[in-house]
């Protein structure tokens, strides 16, 4: 058993990549990924995209800007395992030996689940109208994604903290009847994860359509930033940096220095437009290289594609043996 740090992070394949997803996920789980001290793990959760996204072909493009977005923004494939949810067949068939396991009344208190009857109740719908079983056995699966490599930590935000209790309840049980097979993970929550506001001021979010898409061309780029919204105040007008969302955005990618010059020039009453234009410079010039590293990506999907096969060798190596000890401790094995 897996004695190491080790930390998997899944990624959800549905929409396109924007600067939300950069700053609040993206770039510090590639700066993590550097640590000599941790085994990490990314994965492309494709399965767990068709629980609520029914458009293949939008799953399948998500799933390519998705993958060339973390290489591009340089994710050492050679120090992490990078690989799709799907290229592991092991993950399916352990979500089976976990259902099992599973009692039906730790799903019924899965807050996505309860929170989709609720909206039926409210809407003087039957409790279980349009809910899927996908969405009833997420936690399932993902509990799955974690113990089918023993991962010791997972970063998580606070929605999924439950998820990650569900999990370790699951290899509890099953450890229990079977022997000590899986490591209780542990939910990694950072309290400092950036949370980017939009175009409008509420959190960037493909829900409110408020976002700035992470790899649009520099003319696009600065359009984007342009529309975020302000308030009227004059160029002269000392301005309030902490109530600004354009300086909340602009202290997402500025260093410590640029930070206290543009918190001095609001101060001093700078102008909305040269704020933005300041910002779309900083943005511009920190995403310049990888957007030509993510242009090469995408116009060659088969570099790609041969990523993620090495990154599923690398995963399989561990998930199949895996697999073959638990499938003898169940009692799937040779009659002979």
């Amino acid at each position: 058993m897996n004695t190491k740090r080790r930390s998997l992070t899944g990624i959800t394949t549905s929409g396109t990549p924007h600067l939300g997803n950069y700053v609040g996920a993206i770039k510090p789980a590639i700066a993590a990924s550097r640590d000599d001290a941790t085994e990490a793990y990314y994965f492309l959760a494709d399965y767990h995209a068709l629980v609520k996204c029914f458009e293949s072909d939008r799953l399948h493009q998500s799933t390519l800007e998705i993958a060339a977005s973390w290489l591009a923004l340089g994710l050492d494939t050679d120090k992490s395992v990078f690989y799709r949810q799907s290229d592991i067949p092991e993950i399916p068939e352990l979500t089976w030996l976990l259902t099992c396991m599973t009692a039906k009344g730790l799903m019924n208190r899965s807050h996505a689940y309860k929170a989709a009857v609720q909206a039926n109740d409210e809407a003087g719908e039957d409790p279980d109208f349009g809910i899927n079983m996908g969405l009833f056995n997420y936690p399932v699966l993902m509990s799955a994604d974690i113990l089918m490599f023993n991962a010791t930590h997972v970063p998580v935000g606070k929605d999924q903290a439950q998820h990650l209790e569900m999990t370790r309840d699951i290899a509890q049980r099953f450890n229990h009847h079977y022997g000590q097979h899986f490591v209780l993970p542990e939910a990694v929550i950072d309290a400092q994860v950036a949370t980017l506001p939009g175009l409008d001021g509420r959190k960037m979010s493909k829900s409110y359509d408020n976002t700035i898409p992470l790899w649009l061309p520099e003319k696009k780029l600065r359009k984007q930033i342009m529309r975020i919204v302000t308030n009227s105040q004059e160029p002269g007008e000392p301005k309030d940096p902490d109530s600004a969302n354009v300086f909340s955005i602009y202290s997402a990618f500025a260093d410590v220095r640029q930070r206290a010059e543009m918190r001095q020039a609001f101060v001093d009453g700078i102008a909305w437009g040269d704020v933005k234009q300041q910002l779309f410079e900083l943005i511009n010039n920190e995403l310049a290289g990888p957007r030509e590293r993510y242009m090469e990506l995408i116009n060659n999907p088969a570099t790609i594609e041969t990523a993620l096969k090495i990154g599923a060798d690398k995963a399989r190596a561990y998930a199949v043996p895996l697999i073959k000890k638990l499938r003898n401790s169940v009692g799937i094995r040779p009659l002979a």
